[in-house]
């Protein structure tokens, strides 16, 4: 799938193309909802169709002191993308020039005029332009002024209330994992590059891989069933612990995935590790000895639900 930026040259394939339209972070059922119409829409038009989001997300422009809270890295959503059944991504880089673009300006120099869309659909609540003075209303009046055929789709509700990226942080700092994964319908997984720690791990007899979250929606501390992408696309059930090690000093947050029944060196390899289920809080263990019981009991657990020998 071909990644696109909004003030790079559009591919003439790509112009007027029909743009499903939205931050996507997550990319849960709601969203998802908004791309499938768009797919709808881009097979009765004729053309093709690109998932359009923003980077970096409006909030933390506005807000930079405001704590970590995305659910995805703009490398996951090109993936999620890419299985929705869009034809590209494309990227709206969010800086001072399009924080300063007015509604009107965003409809007919943008989504008109730069990329020659000639179909948008977006989600009920999704407000654009300066001050967030754009409205769905506003978008489908400019819209057909300038050829484009707008539509908004209606909220994806779970047990009567909207699904919501807010929702799904909400869940996964409260270590409801099982909630999060019916939003998004999928774990909520963690990528980067493994780092070399201090190798308390492998001392004890469980060598871990080390993520740093970085911008990541931090979950809830404790010990989580996982699987682990590796670069090779090849899956590696595991056990993690996400915190700070409250057993160990200094105190440093990092999410240490231990590989079942896995021997290799991961250093400096990119890997996905996916939360399947929240064990236990972590915990501060008065001797090593007594951590490393609960650390066959936490594998234990975690080869249990993930229906593991």
């Amino acid at each position: 799938m071909q990644r696109l930026f909004h003030d790079e040259t559009i591919p003439d394939q790509f112009r007027g193309a029909v743009l499903a339209l939205g931050n996507f972070d997550g990319f849960h059922l709601g969203h998802q909802a908004v791309v499938n119409r768009a797919i709808a829409l881009g097979f009765h038009m004729r053309r093709p169709v690109v998932a359009a989001t923003f980077d970096p997300h409006p909030v933390s422009y506005f807000r930079p002191d405001v704590p970590p809270f995305r659910l995805t890295t703009l490398d996951q959503r090109q993936e999620l993308f890419a299985h929705a059944g869009a034809d590209a991504m494309l990227v709206f880089r969010f800086g001072p020039e399009m924080a300063a673009t007015s509604a009107e300006g965003f409809v007919t120099d943008v989504l008109a005029g730069k990329l020659g869309a000639s179909g948008v659909v977006t989600g009920d609540d999704f407000t654009f332009g300066k001050g967030r003075t754009g409205s769905i209303a506003m978008l489908k009046a400019l819209g057909a002024e300038h050829g484009i055929v707008a539509e908004a789709v209606a909220p994806v509700l779970y047990e009567g209330e909207r699904i919501s990226s807010g929702r799904i942080r909400e869940a996964l700092e409260a270590g409801d994992i099982a909630l999060a994964t019916h939003l998004m319908t999928r774990d909520f997984a963690i990528e980067g590059v493994v780092q070399r720690g201090d190798r308390r791990g492998r001392e004890l007899g469980y060598p871990t891989a080390n993520l740093v979250l970085g911008d990541y929606q931090r979950p809830k501390y404790g010990i989580y069933a996982v699987r682990v992408t590796l670069d090779d696309g090849s899956e590696v059930p595991g056990v993690a612990s996400f915190g700070v090690r409250p057993t160990f000093e200094p105190a440093v947050e990092l999410l240490e995935a231990h590989l079942f029944d896995f021997d290799g060196d991961l250093y400096g390899r990119r890997i996905e590790v996916a939360l399947h289920a929240f064990i236990r809080d972590e915990k501060k263990f008065e001797s090593l000895d007594t951590l490393v019981e609960h650390m066959r009991a936490d594998e234990a657990a975690a080869r249990e639900l993930l229906a593991i020998e």
